[in-house]
């Protein structure tokens, strides 16, 4: 990786320089590029640079990080030799000079112009991008350039908790006790975030549009209440796996403070809740009374909803375009006959394992969802050709469907679909017994558009497969034929 390749060569060229200071590197930027395991060091190392200590772990000692430090230590060799010393010093400091005023040689990828190196850290994760502030001064000063700093993408194996601290407290330099710049945060697979660290990113991020905890299962209702009391621009929350929280609302102080008017108002239109197990019919009602705005909902694997929760969540968010709610057992056709008043705004909707729906139900979204581009109605057992033909007929823009499982499928409602929907490009048949050759031919004369087919584990010949491959080119087929490939 080049980025190793240039600490290498800078530590090389600058590590006595800024070894006898010991100013290489900052709290910040220490704190956060160390990666590796999580489990916290026994043992602090003695003898190294005067300053405060952090220990962050570390997969090898002799990275160029450490050589770059200039400070070792006098156990080395011994057990803590895994671990990497971080001292809280300033910024580093500009190369030295000769007598003659000519700069040291530098290593050729310092040779770039500035607005080359902010293009190349500006792909860099986090992590990354906190390392290369620790090379130079000039890294230093381009790594923390405000433009850079809109989002924040941290590993899970950090103690995010406190590289979450640092990097808010650096970035409030410039405007004290507030971060302006940053917009994002992505800290899905930290398991180890706690409450603080969203209870930091609502005290100091205001601007705050986007944040992804998916995962973080230690998460509480009362600090996700916080964020999006304390962050009025938040459109995209992802809090998927987060098992403890039940709902979304204002905290209490704010909804006090704020008029009847617009107390009951969060900017979210993107929010994923899927595997929050603890959601209920109550919670979802909170959560479409506050979240008016709501275009994206994701429930999956939320199995204690039921139709009720639906038709609250229709009541107050009318601009729903993707929902699912693959998964939540409860749900029936009376709940897909609240989501068809959605009506044309609806285009994406995922009723996979739903096994209560029926054609009633799916004949409620093709009379009233005519502009519905994606279905997935996997493991909906009871759905036959006549649910099929509602849908053929009503919903001729559809591009993706998932019918997989559905046992009484069959070539009849797969002719329909070919003979109506001319665009659709993915389609799911799995295990769909009642599949023929007749019905896979008569799709590949008519859905050239077609590029992904699944046929695995249905009761279909090679000379069909080699059919839909003439006429569909550009179609990938999932299938369990071992003679075709």
């Amino acid at each position: 990786m080049w980025i190793d390749y240039a600490l290498s060569k800078m530590g090389a060229q600058n590590g006595k320089q800024y070894g006898s200071e010991g100013k290489i590197s900052s709290s910040v930027s220490s704190d956060v590029s160390s990666g590796g395991t999580d489990h916290t060091p026994e043992k602090t190392p003695k003898d190294v640079c005067t300053g405060e200590v952090i220990l962050s772990p570390s997969s090898d000692s002799q990275s160029p990080l450490t050589s770059l430090n200039g400070c070792t230590s006098s156990n080395s060799s011994s057990s803590v030799t895994a671990e990497t010393v971080a001292l809280v010093h300033s910024p580093p400091d500009s190369p030295k000079t000769h007598v003659g005023g000519h700069k040291e040689h530098r290593a050729p990828v310092n040779r770039l112009p500035d607005h080359v190196l902010l293009q190349i850290f500006a792909c860099l994760p986090t992590d990354q991008l906190c390392r290369c502030a620790r090379v130079c001064r000039r890294w230093y000063d381009l790594a923390w350039d405000p433009r850079l700093w809109r989002t924040i993408r941290l590993p899970g194996q950090l103690h995010v908790d406190r590289a979450l601290r640092v990097l808010t407290s650096r970035l409030c330099q410039d405007t004290p006790n507030v971060c302006l710049m940053l917009e994002t945060v992505v800290l899905s697979g930290c398991r180890r975030l706690t409450d603080r660290s969203l209870y930091t990113l609502a005290q100091y991020c205001p601007e705050l549009r986007r944040l992804e905890v998916a995962g973080c299962y230690n998460i509480s209702n009362e600090a996700v209440f916080e964020v999006v009391s304390r962050c009025p621009n938040l459109e995209h929350l992802d809090i998927s796996g987060c098992s403890k929280v039940t709902c979304i609302s204002l905290t209490r102080e704010v909804s006090l403070k704020l008029s009847p008017a617009h107390g009951r108002q969060i900017s979210i239109r993107y929010l994923d809740m899927t595997d929050c197990f603890a959601l209920e019919d109550e919670g979802l009602h909170t959560i479409a009374a506050h979240c008016t705005q709501l275009t994206h909902l994701y429930l999956r694997r939320c199995a204690r909803l039921t139709d009720e929760g639906l038709r609250c969540l229709v009541l107050y968010c009318p601009g729903v375009r993707e929902l699912s709610v693959s998964d939540c057992r409860f749900v029936s056709d009376f709940g897909l006959r609240e989501i068809a008043k959605l009506e044309g705004r609806l285009r994406y909707l995922s009723v996979a394992h739903c096994s209560r729906i029926t054609d009633v139900g799916l004949r409620y979204i093709a009379k009233y969802c005519g502009q519905l581009r994606y279905l997935n109605a996997r493991g909906c057992e009871g759905l036959t050709d006549h649910g099929l033909e509602y849908l053929a007929k009503s919903c001729p823009r559809l591009k993706s469907l998932d019918v997989g499982k559905c046992p009484l499928v069959s070539d009849a409602g797969l002719q329909l679909l070919a003979l109506h929907c001319f665009h659709l490009k993915r389609l799911s048949l799995k295990a769909c017994e009642s599949i023929t050759d007749r019905g896979l031919r008569v799709l590949a004369a008519n859905c050239f558009d077609l590029q992904l087919l699944n046929v695995q584990d249905c009761d279909v010949s090679l000379g069909a497969l080699r059919f839909v491959k003439r006429h569909c080119k550009r179609c990938i087929i999932e299938h369990t034929n071992p003679a075709f490939f």
